[in-house]
């Protein structure tokens, strides 16, 4: 259709409008152009879960419910009001997703696409001018080409994307007004305008814009997030131009600050600026609804055969104290793994999980818990050189009254002697800051000496024993990162024949105890600082622990013993993947050991760093490497699953008593002809049963002898 006596046609527009779907793809183009939350973890059927499983590392994975669509509500004072991209508009507050909210559905955990939303409400055009009259119907011209000055580069594009005029195409009066409604409603331009100039073949029209300047930032449903820090972000945009693209990088930068800061659930869902230059920002911050604990069997399920829920010994209330997570408080990743490492320090858990379930708005937090066996009881018997016909009982409880206090004992009733050992633990909870924690313990004890070891024996011909009868009370609580120990212990320390009668020498004429009576008194006051940072305290993958202990003696009783010893120990896991045999469960594991030690003033004998054995270096037997006033001990370990429960592991260790052999009273390692320092290497078994982790190494040393060793529990 041809224009005829038109010179030109202008057409001025005034504010109003909607916005079209092409504005979002302008300003979200493609995917990767979209400003978005990256989840830890994707699938099809997305969840959100925060993992540390028995008996090993922390695993993040997700496990959430997709929240339902929420109905477009009318809008009312004080409340969030929805326009036609489905976001809230500005000057609004999110509020909780609750069925027939006015607040937008936001799929979760899927990448949410912040779209740039137009202002609202769109504004009635105003009535055209043409410069020349045009025929009273709404002509149809051919548009020859169309330009945009006013604007940058990047706004100029984005006009030309959101509008329906292009170049070859037909336009008209009409719809050169909509497209500057199109325009307007973006929120990104104060005014437009267009002009139209008739050719012969048709127009061509130009579209004069002026940006919106950026003047002031809202920010909506942030509790965490502080208004200056947002300021700091687009501290730049204030006072310029607006910018879509510097809007997107501000959004990521705030989801990265989310990120960064452990609030893994947070996330922008919308941005909106507006023609008077307010930037309105709603984030969603993940905010706990409710906080569900979960009791699971063995195999991890809920129920057991009868569908009823998995009962447990250990209160609820107790592990609701526990856990620093609770109802309206903002999630945070970091938090959750510290509850995980406090359950796993309670020592009754075998696992122990959280999943969530929700929206970005309104989060629901499970812990997910498998409780360990925490009572045993045993019995035996038997007979030996010591004790005689004797018969034992053994009776351990990890989670008394369900609140993780534990009370253990051993009784061992012979013929020629009897034994015992009883402690009770009342551990110190965070949950109760002002309350210490507390251990009482009484024992009396008689074992082979690992320091008088056979080479030399009593007078008599007999192998010495060490007979220990004694008593302790020690208090507990944390010092910032510290686990703080602080004691008082009490021990009568005698040498004996296997009749059970005192000797004072060996058949040498060393002495064998300070006081030369063959029993010493040893009074002490102990403190111990730990930093533990496992993953598991009973078979762990990854972290480390450092320990620092001294004992102070006090020179009262028989001997009158006046020393300090000091301890340091520490111990480093790497899970690592050498020979592909390991799972998220159970993985290889790299396991690196190094303490060392030294006493000033006296050094009983008894008192002194034994060397060699199973808990020290494997090959030797216990105390044959050496007997010192100072010593190192380093091992390492490559621990590795087999089948479950039984897993492998290959070892080295080394010791050396530094050359102090012979400052210890009575010179035990010289006599017996110790060497000082030793090697060991070798492999072994490890199985995980009801009891505990059961232990067997069979050791080389560098002498060319080698030795079985069992025991309970890691070595380190």
């Amino acid at each position: 259709m041809r224009v005829s006596a038109v010179a030109s046609l202008i057409v001025a527009i005034g504010l109003g409008g909607i916005v079209p779907e092409a504005v979002a793809s302008v300003l979200n183009p493609t995917l990767a152009d979209t400003v978005t939350r990256p989840m830890p973890h994707a699938g099809s059927t997305p969840s959100h879960r925060i993992s540390q499983a028995q008996p090993n590392s922390i695993y993040y994975y997700q496990d959430y419910q997709e929240a339902p669509a929420q109905p477009t509500a009318t809008a009312t004072p004080n409340a969030t009001t929805s326009d036609t991209t489905g976001f809230p508009s500005p000057g609004s507050t999110p509020s909780p997703s609750t069925s027939g909210s006015v607040t937008p559905t936001v799929d979760f955990p899927r990448p949410v696409v912040v779209p740039i939303s137009p202002a609202s409400p769109p504004i009635a055009p105003a009535p055209s001018t043409p410069v020349a009259p045009l025929t009273t119907s709404d002509l149809a011209v051919t548009t020859l080409s169309v330009r945009v000055q006013g604007a940058d580069a990047e706004l100029q594009q984005l006009v030309l994307q959101s509008i329906q005029t292009r170049p070859g195409g037909a336009t008209s009066q009409s719809q050169l007004q909509r497209d500057v409604n199109t325009i307007l409603n973006t929120g990104l331009f104060a005014n437009a305008t267009v002009l139209s100039y008739a050719r012969q073949e048709g127009v061509d029209v130009l579209f004069t814009v002026e940006p919106v300047v950026v003047r002031s930032l809202q920010l909506n449903g942030a509790r965490v997030l502080s208004p200056t820090t947002v300021n700091e972000i687009f501290q730049a945009q204030l006072g310029q131009p607006i910018s879509p693209n510097a809007l997107r990088q501000g959004v990521e930068q705030i989801n990265q600050w989310y990120a960064d800061n452990g609030y893994t659930l947070a996330q922008v869902i919308a941005l909106r600026p507006d023609r008077n230059g307010v930037i309105t920002i709603n984030v969603a911050e993940g905010v706990i609804a409710r906080v569900n604990i979960r009791f699971l069997n063995a195999e991890g399920s809920p129920t057991d055969e009868q569908g009823q829920p998995i009962q447990s010994r250990t209160q609820e209330s107790f592990i609701r104290r526990e856990v620093q997570l609770q109802p309206g408080q903002i999630f945070n990743e970091t938090t959750a793994q510290e509850d995980l490492q406090r359950l796993f320090r309670l020592g009754v858990f075998d696992r122990a999980d959280i999943a969530l379930a929700g929206d970005p708005q309104a989060v629901d937090v499970t812990y997910n818990l498998i409780e360990r066996p925490s009572r045993s009881i045993n019995l035996g018997g038997g007979y030996s050189d010591q004790a005689g016909l004797f018969g034992t009982i053994t009776y351990q409880d990890n989670n008394i009254g369900g609140i993780g206090q534990r009370l253990g004992g051993n009784l061992q009733v012979g013929t020629r002697d009897f034994q015992f050992d009883v402690n009770f633990t009342s551990p110190y909870r965070e949950s109760a800051p002002d309350r210490l924690g507390y251990q009482v313990n009484a024992f009396r004890r008689r074992i082979l000496s690992p320091t008088f070891t056979r080479e030399v024996r009593l007078p008599n011909g007999d192998i010495a024993r060490e007979g220990r009868f004694g008593a302790g009370v020690s208090v507990m609580r944390p010092i910032g990162e510290w686990d703080a120990e602080l004691g008082l212990n009490y021990t009568r320390v005698s040498i004996r024949d296997g009749s059970g009668d005192i000797a004072t020498e060996d058949e040498l004429g060393n002495p064998l105890t300070v006081s030369g009576e063959g029993a010493d008194d040893l009074t002490t006051l102990s403190f111990e600082v730990t930093q533990d940072r496992r993953n598991n305290l009973v078979n762990p993958s990854d972290g480390s622990v450092l320990s620092l202990r001294t004992e102070q003696s006090i020179p009262i009783g028989q001997g009158t013993i006046l020393l300090n010893r000091l301890q340091a120990n520490y111990t480093r896991y790497f899970p690592v993947n050498l020979l592909d045999a390991g799972t998220p469960e159970e993985p290889e594991v790299l396991a690196f050991n190094v303490q060392g030690g030294t006493i000033f003033g006296d050094a009983p004998p008894y008192y002194s760093f034994n060397l060699g054995g199973g808990n020290s270096v494997r090959g030797y037997r216990e105390g044959r490497v050496g007997t010192g006033r100072r010593y190192v001990l380093a091992s390492a370990e490559y621990r590795f699953p087999i089948f479950r429960p039984v897993g492998g592991v290959f070892f080295a260790d080394f010791a050396s008593d530094l050359g102090s052999g012979d400052e210890v009273l009575g010179e035990p390692a010289i006599a017996r002809d110790k060497p000082g320092t030793g090697f060991g290497y070798g492999f072994g078994v490890r199985i995980m049963t009801p009891i505990g982790l059961l232990r067997g190494d069979y050791g080389f040393n560098d002498e060319g002898e080698s030795r079985f060793f069992f025991g309970i529990g890691q070595r380190f």
